[in-house]
């Protein structure tokens, strides 16, 4: 024995004994059990996998062990270690970005260990025959998703900052790490920021206005005006009732809605309701009647012709179907202009997200939703996963290993702000849509009994897509250019779904990429695109003006509650609070 090294003292096994004796305390009270029981056998063989005994398969096979015995003699000799050159992206991965993980000689060899593994891995998937491409590409997702998983960062004992937090914390770390993740079993969740930093109507969604009218399926909210001229034509705004309307009236600095009222516009939100047994029957002709009754309601409360409409995501896609069931009754001169934020009518090319979808993830779906409604937690969960290194393990690391605090952010909070989905409704959405692609094919979707055919739609489009988007991929938010038959206008952000959305000109973040050129192709965009530094809103706020320029006096109706619709309550409603 080194003779630096030194024996526990009777005070450190009694500490440890005391942490490891709190940590089973705290999982017997939670309920979870301390050891596995009843394990099912372990399989006596594994059946062959096809593409795994050909001869290129052992040819990877045979590099993958090259490159392991490499890995070895650089770990044993400092002289080869020097002569290699790291991948960009092994190098940028925040996960590792703590020196512990290069300095220390037994950590560095973990570190890359992990990434020649799932290297391999990977390139394994991407090698395989008789399997087609989408079956393929749910295999590479569910690979991604167990190796980030399976990362040594992840677990205390492989992690050097948490085993240094751990030593100088004398366990404490463990402990608090613990309780937080017991916590959020509790809570069926993942928690990614202080759940106390943040409450709707204190400081978010702080935008002065009122609610003006209420069904059961949502609140119509109308925002007080700050300026003594407003656009003649009003906006209203169709958030995704996947989640709460409140992304876009974050913190005051970070409010679409207020910038959009400061800018002289009169502007609607609609609140949707977060589903519950009473919703059961809702399918998505209610959303589009919603819409069409919404734009009624705002046109003779106001007297006016018209409203500019905004749909955000599926709101987006919903408001699409809205605009030719207008078209096809003669009456899409209602909607003035129709601006879409990360929104897609055509689901070829729909990204991560039609991983999940499948005859066998719909039949799962619905066994999760026994009261004709499914818990928003599930969908939280599906989210969480198409970005599980940043949303999920990224939390796991800092809050249940090294037990940090968690971080107020408020975009996080609403991302956790959960709301439920009429389960007729989103099975329907995920089978017509993404799975079977029916709302660009004419006439194969109806609403109300009017049938969908967006080649109809005239109206002047605003389309916004985000460059980094994992939910709504701009390659696929860029297809609506290809179905509406009137003038569209098609800008790309920088960041992604929500990021890329809310970005105030007063932050001087990000940038933006338009093509006055009509362009056929995504390709033909950006090669012809100018880039402008900065938030979109000011250039989609030119847009605006440009489809209508006409300005009237912000009193009697632009008053919330001042005309037909009396103030109900104070913004932001009832709905939002809902849980």
């Amino acid at each position: 024995m080194a003779e630096d090294a030194k024996l526990p003292t009777l005070e450190d096994m009694q500490h440890w004994t005391w942490v490891m004796g709190r940590a089973q305390q705290l999982m017997m009270e939670s309920g979870i059990p301390t050891a596995p029981s009843d394990l099912p056998a372990m399989p006596t063989a594994i059946p062959p996998i096809p593409g795994l005994t050909d001869p290129a398969t052992l040819k990877r096979t045979e590099n993958f062990w090259a490159d392991s015995l490499n890995l070895w003699q650089r770990f044993l000799d400092p002289a080869k270690a020097s002569d290699h050159v790291e991948s960009p992206d092994h190098a940028r991965d925040k996960r590792f970005k703590d020196p512990a993980w290069r300095e220390n000689p037994v950590f560095d060899w973990i570190r890359q260990s992990y990434f020649l593994i799932s290297d391999h891995m990977m390139q394994g998937i991407d090698a395989l025959h008789g399997v087609d491409e989408k079956q393929k590409e749910q295999i590479r997702f569910a690979m991604r998703g167990f190796l980030e998983a399976m990362s040594p960062s992840n677990f205390a004992a492989t992690n050097p900052v948490v085993l240094e937090k751990t030593i100088e914390t004398r366990g404490e770390n463990l402990l608090k790490g613990l309780q937080n993740m017991l916590a959020d079993l509790g809570k069926g969740q993942l928690t990614h920021t202080d759940p106390n930093a943040f409450e709707v109507g204190r400081n978010l969604a702080m935008t002065p206005g009122k609610v003006v009218h209420r069904t059961d399926l949502y609140e119509l909210i109308q925002y007080s005006p700050t300026t003594d001229k407003v656009l003649a034509v009003p906006v209203v705004i169709f958030p995704p009732w996947i989640n709460r309307f409140y992304i876009l009236d974050l913190t005051p600095e970070k409010s679409f809605i207020r910038w959009a009222v400061e800018q002289g516009i009169t502007v609607f939100m609609v609140s949707w309701k977060s589903a519950d047994a009473s919703l059961s029957h809702i399918v998505w002709d209610d959303y589009i009647a919603a819409q069409i009754e919404t734009v009624d309601v705002i046109r003779d409360t106001l007297d006016v012709p018209s409203v500019h409409a905004i749909g955000y995501c599926v709101a987006g896609t919903t408001l699409a179907a809205t605009l030719a069931v207008l078209a096809a009754r003669g009456e899409a001169e209602k909607v003035k202009s129709a601006t879409f934020f990360t929104a897609q009518v055509d689901f070829t090319r729909a990204g991560e997200l039609l991983n999940f979808i499948d005859d066998e993830q719909l039949e799962t779906i619905a066994k999760l939703s026994p009261d004709g409604f499914l818990d928003g937690r599930y969908m939280a969960l599906t989210f969480n996963m198409l970005r599980g290194r940043d949303l999920i393990w990224n939390y796991v690391t800092n809050n249940y290993l090294l037990g940090e605090d968690y971080t107020p952010f408020d975009l996080l909070h609403w991302n956790g702000d959960t709301t439920n989905l009429p389960a007729k409704w989103h099975l329907s959405y995920l089978s017509d849509l993404y799975r079977d692609n029916l709302l660009v094919k004419p006439g194969a979707l109806s609403a109300g009994g009017t049938p969908i055919d967006l080649t109809k739609v005239k109206t002047p489009a605003y389309i916004q897509a985000g460059k980094d988007d994992h939910i709504a991929p701009v390659e696929s938010v860029f297809e609506i250019t290809r179905h509406f038959g009137g003038p569209v206008k098609f800008l790309l952000a920088g960041s992604g779904h929500i990021a890329g959305v809310v970005n105030p000109p007063t932050q001087g973040k990000y940038q933006y990429w338009s093509n006055p050129d009509r362009v056929e192709t995504l390709a033909e965009f950006i090669a012809g695109a100018t880039e402008t530094k900065g938030s979109w809103w000011p250039d989609w706020i030119g847009w605006l003006h440009d489809q209508d320029d006409a300005t009237v006096s912000a009193t009697g109706a632009r008053l919330p509650g001042e005309g037909k619709l009396k103030a109900i309550g104070d913004a932001p409603g009832e709905y939002v609070r809902a849980r």
